[in-house]
């Protein structure tokens, strides 16, 4: 079985490979196609990747190219982890909304949707020579940021999608320890959007144990994710990513003065590309963990197997709404606890209360109009987007984000 991962040459990929060192026999991988226009940065990941696929003991094949095509013909699955103009355009993410008093995020608000403008359609692209050339009933798991929506604009072109984030398993992860029990014995009901999550319930042995963690870690859950505990009173964990909507002034004030995540990574990233240049190198090195994405790999390759077994376990996933949340559309994308098998059927059982229905609802119109924007285009429907967003909702608001964004992002805007 082939596996392709579009953008291949990422600062991300030798975590991904652990992962597939790791898993290749039990998976049947007997190919790694790693794909990625950087030739460059290939010549780089492509040798470290082999290493460490062979550390674990595989014999899977791995190989690299700079040609779409040749990288994904016969994949039985293809990853998509793209940056559309690198850090730097992360950073002109992050910057450009400040200008109006908004935070500037490369997922949230008008730095997400500028970021979401220029992936769709590349993502798209990749698509259709997937649905040409891979092999039939080949899936598309998309950890491409904003996740919720370039899955979805995937799944309205007619595509075999998925969308995955790992937010959900580090939940999992820092709850599993909280408990001392192994992260495997710990089942999340983890709903919403992406980066607009909630952790309803934590499950062990069937039962709901998520009073248990609030009686006894509520301060330092609140710490994790950088919130007041008042905004704990509903007895669900909010992800660190409502920080964004529940201290947004605070969150602006903050970005203002101290370096961007975008230009803190890029700091990251050189340091990594040097060590990544040892030809004796052989895992994945310690830097990595501060580039983000943590539990990535083995959120990516669980879910994998899963897709390709049809074994039935739970994995926090993107995908289409379909009525489980009945105050969205079904073509909605919702991030969500589902069972993986020959279908894939939300889990959750603990529902949102009111408030956060609210946001969702929101949100979730802000993300069918921004892909209508990046699928087809056009000042007005970017400002239509932003409109929308609670985090904007004010035509002046929209109207400079608007100007702002265009001017930013207009070398991946080929409508701008």
């Amino acid at each position: 079985m082939k596996i392709a991962v579009v953008g291949g040459g990422s600062t991300y990929t030798p975590e991904l490979a652990e992962g597939f060192g790791a898993n290749a026999a039990a998976l049947g991988i007997d190919e790694v196609v790693l794909v990625d226009p950087a030739a460059d940065k290939l010549a780089v990941i492509g040798p470290l990747v082999r290493r460490i696929v062979r550390r674990h003991g595989s014999e899977a094949r791995v190989a690299w190219t700079d040609d779409l095509d040749r990288g994904v013909e016969g994949a039985s699955l293809v990853l998509l982890q793209l940056r559309v103009g690198g850090q730097q355009a992360r950073i002109g993410d992050e910057a450009f909304p400040l200008e109006c008093g908004c935070v500037g995020q490369e997922t949230t608000g008008a730095g997400g949707l500028a970021k979401a403008l220029r992936t769709i359609p590349v993502a798209l692209s990749i698509a259709e020579r997937v649905r040409e050339l891979a092999a039939p009933g080949a899936w598309i798991v998309d950890f491409t940021n904003p996740v919720g929506m370039v899955t979805r604009a995937l799944l309205d072109a007619g595509h075999r999608a998925i969308g995955l984030c790992n937010v959900a398993i580090g939940f999992q992860r820092r709850f599993a320890g909280l408990l001392g029990r192994a992260p495997e014995e710990v089942v999340l009901d983890h709903v919403g959007l992406n980066h607009l999550t909630w952790e309803t319930g934590v499950r062990v042995d069937g039962r709901d144990v998520l009073p248990e963690l609030f009686a006894k870690h509520r301060a330092a859950l609140a710490d994790e994710v950088d919130l007041p505990e008042a905004v704990f009173a509903d007895g669900l964990v909010p992800s660190y990513y409502l920080r964004y909507y529940y201290g947004h002034d605070q969150e602006v004030e903050r970005l203002r003065t101290a370096p961007s995540r975008g230009q803190e990574v890029a700091r990251i990233e050189a340091e990594l590309w040097e060590v990544y240049r040892d030809d004796t190198l052989d895992h994945k090195p310690e830097q990595l963990s501060r580039r983000g994405g943590a539990y990535y790999s083995e959120a990516a390759v669980a879910l994998m197997r899963s897709l390709l077994t049809e074994d039935g376990a739970v994995h926090a996933v993107n995908v289409r709404n379909d009525g489980f949340l009945p105050y969205l559309p079904d073509e909605a994308v919702i991030e969500v606890s589902a069972i993986v098998d020959a279908a894939i059927t939300p889990a959750v059982r603990t529902p949102l209360g009111p408030r956060q229905r609210g946001l969702v609802a929101a949100v979730s119109a802000y993300e069918e109009l921004g892909v209508a924007a990046a699928v087809h285009g056009g000042e007005r429907r970017v400002y239509e987007a932003l409109l929308a967003h609670p985090l904007v909702g004010q035509h002046d608001l929209a109207e400079g984000l608007t100007r702002r964004l265009i001017a930013t992002g207009r070398d991946h805007l080929p409508w701008a």
